[in-house]
């Protein structure tokens, strides 16, 4: 029995849906009874629970052999945040799968996270990331790059849809490995029980690295049409963007983050997801206007 955590959830909800496709036995832990409808009718057993409540993840626990978790707070509010869900509500699911005897804990974290990181998000998932390396469960952490499929419709594909002008903050010009969510989700499902992720940090990013004008130009191919482009200068915000969106851009302009995935890719059979790929699908997947 495999246990995924935040099967609600993008990331959560595809890995879900592999897991199922190579017939894997697949119990999710949903915050809502409600919830539990949309996976019974795909033979997917459910168990009502939160990250904040120890004792529901004894019960979600009990016979089940791997754990993946995607849970977290980012777009969640109110008593979901950094420290009740990134630190407590891990190291309740990671002390709940110790005494179920859980054999493969798999966590998402991200790319960034560090225990002095002063982004709360960051430093809560870094100290999840070390709760569960002392915790003597065999681990696999998952630390991807930024996800296409949220940033790049926030940065460019929105305002460009919604016809206005794409804004930078500085230069645009630094390179990061930006990977699919697609791509997560088959590294997550490889390495549940697989030996060769036993105790190991995956660093993810995905077939190449890529800058703002690499991305802007994607968008200008599959538009057919070139896209204004403008600049605040490091240290303003944003116009429009709130402030933690304006946070993400100005730090993503201070380092570049290229991971060479050639080795990993093969290693663990997944074929990745391009750039291009990617926003092709989110481009098909917005509904025509009438």
């Amino acid at each position: 029995m495999i246990l995924t955590v935040g099967a609600t959830g993008l990331l959560g909800g595809m890995i879900t849906d592999r897991l199922l496709d190579q017939g894997k036995q697949v119990r999710a832990l949903v915050r809502q009874p409600n919830s539990a409808q949309r996976f019974d009718a795909h033979g997917v057993e459910t168990v009502t629970g939160d990250l904040k409540d120890a004792a529901s993840l004894d019960r979600a626990c009990l016979g089940v052999e791997i754990v993946i978790t995607t849970a977290n707070s980012a777009a969640r509010g109110g008593d979901d945040n950094p420290e009740t869900v990134e630190d407590q509500g891990n190291r309740n699911l990671i002390d709940a799968a110790r005494a179920a005897g859980v054999r493969h804990f798999v966590f998402t974290s991200i790319l960034g996270s560090d225990l002095n990181n002063p982004v709360p998000f960051l430093r809560g998932k870094a100290i999840a990331e070390q709760y569960l390396k002392a915790s003597g469960l065999t681990y696999t952490i998952l630390m991807p790059d930024l996800y296409m499929e949220i940033l790049c419709p926030i940065i460019v594909g929105g305002p460009v849809l919604a016809g206005h002008p794409v804004t930078l903050v500085g230069e645009g010009k630094r390179q990061h490995s930006m990977i699919s969510m697609a791509d997560v989700a088959s590294f997550a499902v490889a390495a549940a029980g697989n030996n060769r992720a036993r105790n190991r940090t995956l660093m993810l990013g995905g077939p190449e690295p890529v800058s703002w004008h690499d991305v802007i130009a994607v968008y200008e191919r599959l538009l057919g049409r070139q896209i204004d482009v403008r600049f605040v200068p490091m240290g303003e915000p944003l116009p429009g963007y709130p402030d933690f969106i304006s946070g993400v851009m100005t730090a993503l302009e201070t380092y570049d983050s290229v991971i060479d995935m050639d080795a990993l890719s093969h290693e663990f059979g997944v074929a990745q997801v391009p750039l291009e790929e990617s926003i092709r699908r989110q481009l098909t997947a917005v509904p025509k206007k009438a």
